[in-house]
Order: structure tokens, then sequence, then C-alpha cells
């Protein structure tokens, strides 16, 4: 590895990154759109500046505008000086030498980054050969030694895996690794950890805070999760409507912000309670359990799932019990490859359980025909992580919203289908007119209600919530679990909902299900089983979950450090 080039602390007068009254608009069809206002800032060397703000706030423009990737119908004016270089009005020549050499980026999304048909070490190699004069010898063993310092075990084989063949933990890793390949004096992080669990979470924010201080390289983290700010970042840059309107460190901004838009932003964050959450403790007794009086809407009774066979099968499920009853919601929380969301698609009748039993509605799906499981299934809503690939872009919203109309009531009338269509959008409080716009003309929490609508146009007894709003910010997140609360106490339906957050799980969910490796690790009311865990994992898991006050989540990262040191150090002896 080469020998680092920049400081790791911040040198008074210099900035990595500078932006002096930036502004950006955007022709459109309608008119000019103007994303960002006048905005002022600066990350020094080692430091993380996270900037933060809803969805359309210009978060993600400022720093596309930053790497000089804005679309061909945009205009940049004022100034955004990179380690020196002005990105406004440079030319692509100049700004392709600068990219991924002064200037690197983290999406949130590693697949997109990725190509999935070249090893993830040929893809590293060239990063380093388009900014470097090295062999292509060379190049395979830095891109080795990479994958080694991102934390990737045994790198020299996963150098030669495609991206498919690795978590999505590990791809974010390799994303990393190509970011740092030519040492940048400025890495841009774009959501980067808002796919992944807290345990995988927690490890990338912690390579990350190694990786600036080991190179010196300045951060612009963009977020939504405010606890990943708390975790990470040294400053804030709070944005609205396209402008900055508050700015200062990480304990002034989230401990006494100032500006009224801060204030309520923060006020929407879903906070986990973790007072107890450090020992086993003692379990309150259990409260009466009325929903459990009547019959589930959906039961897992000793499911296993195993794909493959001989050698190469993989026990996605090992004996997993549990019901979800009329009215209530049971969260299935744990990390990537527990098990929850193939235990979900058992409960959908979409994977049939190689050992155990699944009832839908009182019927057993195993002994249910053909033609009655199909209508089983027309009880069950689903609502997806993603609204943008469940959402046919071809079609208008209200034909989104119809289409489980047209599959399981095929007698109604336009007319009908209409008018059900607009019932359905006043219950997720969206215009009635929305009806006839396209998916991409919406934001990303009106088309999560598109989505809410459609899975609730036949007014089923289930609905099935896999990640419905890890991708949006803090506010529209709490309107649309708004909703949901709203409409399940209106038509009562139960609600199995799926999530890596914690902290929704805990305000949004009554019981709760802990997976861990195709396991139930441990279950129980909400209020019982996150404040007072009885198991290992479950405290580990909650202690990985980052809390959105500086202050506390210092203290509570140095001790889960301290207790993986201790966990190493035991295995080691």
């Amino acid at each position: 590895m080469s020998a680092v080039r920049r400081p790791a602390a911040p040198v008074a007068g210099e900035h990595i990154l500078d932006l002096d009254d930036l502004g950006v608009e955007f022709t459109t069809e309608t008119g000019t759109v103007r994303a960002v206002r006048g905005v002022s800032l600066h990350v020094a060397p080692g430091e993380t500046l996270a900037l933060v703000g809803e969805s359309g706030s210009g978060k993600s423009t400022v720093a596309l505008a930053a790497m000089g990737l804005l679309s061909g119908n945009a205009r940049a004016t004022g100034r955004a000086v990179v380690d020196g270089t002005d990105i406004v009005g440079a030319d692509e020549e100049r700004l392709s030498g600068l990219r991924g050499s002064t200037v690197s980026m983290v999406f949130q999304e590693p697949a997109t980054a990725l190509d999935p048909l070249s090893r993830v070490g040929k893809q590293i190699a060239e990063v380093i050969r388009n900014h470097r004069r090295i062999s292509a010898a060379d190049a395979a063993e830095r891109a080795v030694e990479l994958l080694r310092r991102v934390g990737i075990p045994e790198p020299e084989q996963r150098a030669r895996s495609y991206p498919f063949q690795l978590s999505g933990g590990q791809r974010q890793r390799v994303v990393i690794a190509m970011a740092i390949a030519n040492e940048p004096a400025l890495l841009i992080a774009d959501e980067p950890t808002t796919a992944l669990d807290v345990t995988v979470q927690a490890e990338i924010l912690d390579l990350l805070r190694r990786l600036a201080a080991e190179t010196g390289t300045g951060v612009l983290l963009v977020t939504h999760n405010m606890g990943v700010v708390a975790d990470f970042a040294d400053r804030v840059a709070v944005m609205y409507q396209g402008a900055l309107v508050e700015t200062g460190s990480v304990e002034d901004v989230l401990l006494r912000p100032s500006h009224d838009y801060t204030k309520r932003l923060l006020s929407a964050v879903p906070r986990l309670s973790v007072a107890e959450a450090d020992g086993p403790g003692e379990r309150p007794a259990p409260e009466p359990d009325a929903a459990a009086a009547g019959e589930p809407a959906v039961e897992l009774k000793d499911v296993s799932v195993v794909f493959g066979r001989g050698k190469h099968a993989v026990h996605a499920l090992k004996g997993v019990s549990f019901a979800v009853h009329p009215g209530e919601t049971l969260g299935l929380v744990g990390e990537s490859g527990s098990g929850k969301s193939t235990a979900s698609r058992v409960a959908l009748g979409l994977i049939g359980p190689t050992a155990g039993s699944v009832t839908l509605f009182g019927a057993d799906l195993a002994a249910t025909r053909a033609r009655a499981r199909r209508a089983l299934r027309a009880g069950i809503g689903v609502v997806l992580q993603d609204p943008v690939a469940s959402l046919d872009p071809r079609m208008t919203v209200g034909e989104c919203v119809a289409e489980p109309l047209r599959v399981h009531r095929r007698r109604l009338s336009r007319r009908e289908r209409e008018a059900l269509v607009a019932d359905v959008l006043d219950r997720v409080r969206l215009p009635r007119e929305m009806a006839r716009r396209a998916p991409r003309e919406l934001s990303g929490g009106q088309r999560q209600r598109v989505s809410l609508a459609r899975a609730l146009v036949l007014e089923p007894r289930l609905l099935v919530a896999d990640e419905p709003t890890s991708a949006l910010d803090v506010s529209v997140q709490e309107a649309v679990l708004e909703v949901i609360r709203e409409l399940q106490e209106e038509l009562g339906f139960a609600c199995l909902f799926v999530s890596h957050d914690l902290a929704v799980v805990q305000q949004f969910a009554r019981r709760v299900v802990v997976m861990r490796a195709g396991r139930a690790e441990e279950q129980g009311l909400t209020s019982a089983t996150l404040l007072h865990p009885e198991t290992d994992y479950t405290r580990r898991l909650l202690a990985a979950v980052p809390v959105p006050d500086p202050v506390v989540q210092r203290g509570r990262r140095a001790e889960r450090l301290a207790t993986l040191a201790a966990g190493r150090t035991e295995e080691q002896g």
C-alpha cells in the first residue's frame, strides 16, 4: 500500500471541498426548476460533513454537482472547488481525470455501481489503471490488498467472485474499495448504509471512520438517517427547499437545533428505547393477548425451508413458528441472511415449506387446491421496499392501483373500478386527480403510498410490508407509517412487518420475532423483547443501532467495540 499523502487532521485554512454560493437549476418542459440556491459549505481533510434534509431538499444535487455529474439539462452557478479545482465549468476531460482519483463516490445501492458480468477484483483494478501507470499484475495485487483493507475475508478468493456471489454488505465494501483505490482527497457517500442491516451498517461506518482517519480523506455524507449522522459526522448541514437553513457541529445541530425545520425533522426521527437493553434484566409480566384469542390470519408451525440438495443445500429456515392475528402487527427483524424475507415469502405462499405447515386464514396451504389458493391470496396485500421497481412505469397511478381488481374481480365495470381507486387514494391521503399521473411524476413518499393503495384496494385481511420505509426520509417515513396504522385500525387487517430498523419496529409492531441464521432466536411482545432481550444476539443487534444523540452514541459505540474486541480475544484464547 502506498504512503498516505494527506494529514489525518484538518489543516487551518485548507479545505478539500469548498462550495461558494452554489446554485443549480434544471430546464424542464414546464419551465426552470431551481433545485439548489446559494449553498456555501466546506469540508476539511479528515472531516465528515453530513448533509441532511427531506427528499427534494437538494442534498443529492449538491453531491452530484461536487462530482460534476449533473444531467445535461442542469446549469450550475457559483463555485464548487475540490482540492483546488473548480468543478463548475470544467470540461469533461478534466472532470474524468478528477473522478476516481481526487474525488470518489459511494452510492446507496452497490448493485447499480458494479458490473454484474465482471469479477470484483478486475473492476477494482480497472479503477486503479484508469488513473495510474501500473501493470495489470500490480493492479490486481493492489485490488486484493484493498479488499483485505475493507475487511472482506479471503480477499484472494473474493477478488475472483462476481457481485451476485457476495452479500449486500460485502458488495458495499467492494464499492468502498473502488472509491478509495486511488486515495481520493474527497469521498462523497450518498446514503451508503440505507439498504444494510444494523450490524453491517455499524461495520461500514467503522470502516469509513477508520479510512478517513488513516488517509485524511474528507467525507461528504448524504443521508436521512440521524443515527448515522450522530455516529459518524463531525458537522451537519441541514437543507430545505434547495437552501441551507442550519449548519454547525453535530452536537449543536442534533441536540440544540435553532431552525424550526431542523426541530421538525428531528421530532420525526424514530428513537429506539435502549435504557434497559444492555443486560437481560427481568421481563415484565406479559399483558393479556386479546388478539391471540381469535384465529390467526397466517400461522407458521415448525417451518423449515431447504434450497438445493446434498452438500449444496442451504437451510434458509429451521423450525420457525409464529402467528399474526387480525388487527395486530408482528415485526420480523434480523440481519441479512437471517431468513426474515424467506419467512415472509412462505407466509405469502410463494415458497412451499420443506417441513412444517402454513395456515392462511384457517386453511392449510399444502392441502389447498390451486383455485382455492388463488382466492386466499386475494386476501393478502403486499408493500415492497422499492416502489419504483414495483410500479409499472407504462401505467398511470390509477391503472397501477386497479391492477389487483382486474386480476381478482373481473366482473367490475370500469366505473366501479375507478370509484374503488378514488376511494383508496383518499384513504392513503393522496388526491384523486393523481390517478391520471405517471409514477415517475411522484415523489418517493407518494409512490410508496400508491403501492400501499394498490395493496389495500381489495381490503385485504393480511398486509405483508417488506422494508416499506427504509428508503424514505424520516418525515415521509413517519407519514407512511401513520397511514398504515390508521388504516389497520379502520380495516382490522393483520400486518407482517419485515424490517431491519429496530426503532421503527419498536414503535410500530406489537410483537416481534428476532431471526438469526434461519431460526427464530427470540420472540414476544416488542416492549419486552427489545427492552429486556434474553439472548446475546438480540443484545448485539440492539447495540449496533445508532441513536440520534451524538453524546449517547459515542458511549454506545465504545461499548460495542469493546464487546467485539473481548469476543475476538475469547475466540483466539
